[in-house]
C-alpha cells in the first residue's frame, strides 16, 4: 500500500467516524426535543419502592415541570412521607423541604448524587436537564428498532456516572433504556421507560422503572393524570411553593 493509498484510507475513516458523532449528536438532540417537548406538564405519581426480598413501600406524589429547567415534585402520601418536596432550576439550582423541620434547604453539589427519600432516584436523576448539555454522545449500534448511543459526561458536568448507554426508539426518538456505569465502568444501575404513548402531541412513558444492580433495590413510577400545556406559573417553582404547596 502506497502512501497516497494510506492518507486515503485514513481520510475515509476520519471522515465516517466525525460524521458517527454528528449523528449520534442530532439523535440526542432529537431525544431532549422529544422529551422536553411540552411548555409544561403535571402528573399524579405512584412509586412503588421494592427490596431485594420482594418487599413493596407504595408512595403516591405530585409532581410539575415547565421548559426543561424547572420541576417540582412532592409527596402526598403516605403520612409519614407527605409534604416531602424537592425543586429542580435553572444552573443546577436544587431545594429540598423537609416538613418535620419546617425548612427549605438547598442541596449542596456533593450530595446531588445521593438517593431522594430511599427511593433509586438521586437528586441529579430527578431533576430537569438537557442530555446534550451535560453529555457527549458516540453511535455505538443501530438496529432496525433503535439507535444505541454511549453518552460520556462533559468537561465540568458534575455526574457520579462514568457513562450511560441509552437505547432510542427510531420511530420516534424516545429513550426506552439507559444504562448507568460507574466510573470504574461497571454497570450500576438501569432504567427503563414502559407503556410509551401519545398524550395529545407528546410522547410519554406511563411507567418508569430504576433498578439499582449493587443494592439491589428498585424503584417504580406510574403516571396517571397527566396532562399539557396549562399555563403553569412560576409562582409554582419557588421556595415558597415548595414549603407551603400554595
Amino acid at each position: 500500500m502506497n502512501r497516497i493509498q494510506l492518507v486515503g484510507i485514513l481520510g475515509l475513516l476520519i471522515s465516517g467516524a466525525v460524521l458517527q458523532a454528528q449523528d449520534a449528536t442530532a439523535i440526542l438532540s432529537r431525544v431532549d426535543s422529544v422529551i422536553n417537548a411540552p411548555r409544561d406538564q403535571k402528573a399524579t405519581m405512584t412509586m412503588i419502592l421494592v427490596d431485594k426480598r420482594g418487599n413493596e413501600k407504595v408512595r403516591q406524589a405530585e409532581f410539575m415541570q415547565k421548559g426543561n429547567e424547572k420541576r417540582i415534585l412532592r409527596f402526598t402520601a403516605p403520612a409519614d412521607q407527605k409534604g416531602i418536596a424537592f425543586l429542580s432550576l435553572p444552573n443546577d439550582v436544587q431545594y429540598l423541604y423537609m416538613p418535620a423541620f419546617h425548612k427549605v434547604r438547598r442541596i449542596a453539589s456533593h450530595v446531588k448524587n445521593t438517593k431522594f427519600a430511599g427511593t433509586d432516584f438521586t437528586y441529579e436523576d430527578l431533576s430537569a436537564f438537557s442530555y446534550s448539555k451535560d453529555f457527549t454522545a458516540t453511535l455505538l449500534e443501530q438496529t432496525a428498532d433503535f439507535w444505541i448511543l454511549e453518552l460520556i459526561p462533559r468537561p465540568g458536568a458534575q455526574k457520579d456516572y462514568g457513562k450511560l448507554k441509552m437505547w432510542v426508539r427510531r420511530d420516534n426518538n424516545y429513550p426506552v433504556r439507559v444504562e448507568f456505569y460507574d466510573r470504574a465502568g461497571n454497570l450500576w444501575k438501569v432504567m427503563e421507560r414502559r407503556r410509551i404513548t401519545r398524550v395529545g402531541k407528546y410522547w410519554v412513558a406511563r411507567e418508569m422503572e430504576m433498578s439499582d444492580l449493587k443494592e439491589q433495590h428498585r424503584t417504580i413510577i406510574r403516571l396517571t393524570d397527566i396532562r399539557f400545556d396549562m399555563g403553569l406559573s412560576d409562582k409554582v417553582f419557588t421556595r415558597r411553593y415548595l414549603k407551603r404547596g400554595k
